[in-house]
């Protein structure tokens, strides 16, 4: 526990000390002594979760041995729930930092503006410049200096259970967010097949990054800078109005736990389902709901069950599944919450030349093409269009048009890591007084964006 109060509270003090300690962190044994080409080396890339498929992983490794001969990529696995724990131990150990990593986008102001990362803004150009996604690259700078660029996007969009909409006379896709409040409230009530806890939207207490969609809908921000400090925003009228929608819908449409986050929503979707847990365990799932939301890459994971070389897939099946962005609040598509990644490389690396070898290779037109093939947004726009052309990338690119960050506050990432957005949309849902708890809110989180927490 210790650990990870630490890193909540601590983070920024502990990076920018160690980050003034020693320099660059640049080792000269990374040159071969005419220069130019460098010394062979093991360098490591940290990736965060199993977004990145195997297929992708091997090409690095394989791509990266053939352009640096004698060098070694290895690539380690961090899990999301403590990758910010891990990357505030590791980054300021020269000894043990990854050379290159992945980390959330929502998590990239925090480490970029202690010094966490390289300066890369002279390789901004070479790696895609102002093709690369506007936000995500704003999420890395600091000063007007590059520290680390957009990985990959996947902005969230909504699945649904075509045979249920229909079956409770519900017509798909609304056209405003109203509407869409009005069906899933109408479904749940009309529970057209007697399906046990029926949810009309499957939407968990505790998911605020699927519920701040709501709040961006209608304007409202979780957070504006005012007079060079970061100040939280739940409290402002039109955060207000978001959530007194989602109030709604948690007391009319969903069922969903009140604990409960947006880790795998999906599975409420399937006929059947199970996901079995690291230390062997299997949690087993029903269909309980006709309305989900999820990042685009879900889709892999909703179907009727089949297998392929002995192993559980699940197949799309259109008369029974469907997609759509969820709807703004006078049409179109209303701005969802910007899910993806940011990778830099540690301003610790011992190995910066390779460093940089690595990250020429994942902007390359290969690697982002794969990633697009593969259902994760490129970086590079130009290559969007790798995605495809079905409903999953027609919605996914729609979606991401109006897509947002979470602030770019310097403790957004200790913010995240407090758990206090958890505890505080799980009291919404609960019922809690929508003003009074938002002021809390507010003056609780005011001090952690501002590093202060």
């Amino acid at each position: 526990m210790k650990i990870l109060r630490f890193a909540a509270v601590g983070l920024a003090a502990t990076l920018a000390l160690a980050a003034c300690s020693s320099g660059s962190g640049s080792s000269s044994t990374t040159t071969a002594a005419g220069g130019g080409t460098p010394a062979p080396a093991t360098i490591k890339l940290w990736l965060a979760g199993a977004d990145t498929p195997d297929e992708l992983r091997t090409y690095l490794k394989t791509e990266f041995a053939k352009q640096n001969p004698g060098s070694t990529l290895v690539i380690e696995q961090q899990d999301w729930g403590d990758l910010v724990t891990k990357l505030t131990t590791a980054l300021p150990d020269a000894a043990n930092t990854p050379d290159v990593a992945e980390l959330g986008n929502t998590q990239s102001s925090t480490f970029t503006n202690v010094g966490a990362f390289m300066d890369i803004s002279s390789m901004y150009n070479e790696l895609g410049g102002s093709k690369l996604l506007p936000g995500f690259v704003e999420a890395g700078k600091v000063d007007g200096k590059n520290y680390t660029l957009p990985y990959y996007f996947g902005s969230r969009y909504v699945f649904y259970r075509a045979d249920l909409w229909q079956a409770a006379g519900v017509t798909a896709p609304p056209k405003t967010l109203s509407e869409f409040n009005d069906d899933v409230k109408k479904i749940a009530a009309a529970d057209p097949k007697g399906i046990a806890n029926l949810s009309g939207l499957w939407i968990g207490g505790q998911d605020w990054r699927n519920a701040i969609s709501w709040i961006f809908a209608n304007g409202g921000e979780l957070a504006v800078k005012d007079g060079g400090q970061w100040k939280s925003t739940m409290s402002d009228p039109k955060t207000i109005v978001g959530l007194q929608q989602l109030q709604d819908l948690w007391k009319n449409a969903s069922k969903a736990p009140r604990d409960a986050t947006d880790a795998n929503t999906y599975n409420h979707l399937n006929d059947s389902d199970s996901v079995k847990a690291a230390d062997g365990s299997t949690t087993s799932y029903s269909l309980d709901a006709a309305t989900i939301m999820a990042p685009g890459w879900a889709h892999w994971s909703i179907g009727d069950l089949a297998k392929k070389d002995g192993k559980d897939v699940r197949n799309w099946n259109d008369q029974t599944f469907g997609v759509f962005p969820l709807p703004g609040v006078n049409g179109g598509a209303a701005p969802v919450f910007a899910g993806g990644s940011n990778i830099g490389i540690s301003a610790k690396t011992q190995h910066p030349e390779l460093a940089k070898s690595l990250m020429k290779i994942i902007f390359s037109p290969e690697y982002q093409q794969m990633l697009g093939k593969n259902g994760l947004g490129p970086a590079n726009t130009d290559y969007v269009s790798s995605l495809g052309t079905d409903q999953f990338a027609k919605a996914l690119t729609e979606s991401a048009l109006n897509a947002k960050l979470t602030p770019a506050a310097p403790g957004w990432a200790a913010l995240e890591n407090s758990k206090k957005l958890e505890e505080f949309f799980q009291k919404i849902s609960q019922g809690a007084d929508i003003a009074s708890t938002a002021k809390a809110f507010d003056d609780a989180a005011t001090p952690i964006l501002n590093g202060k927490g």
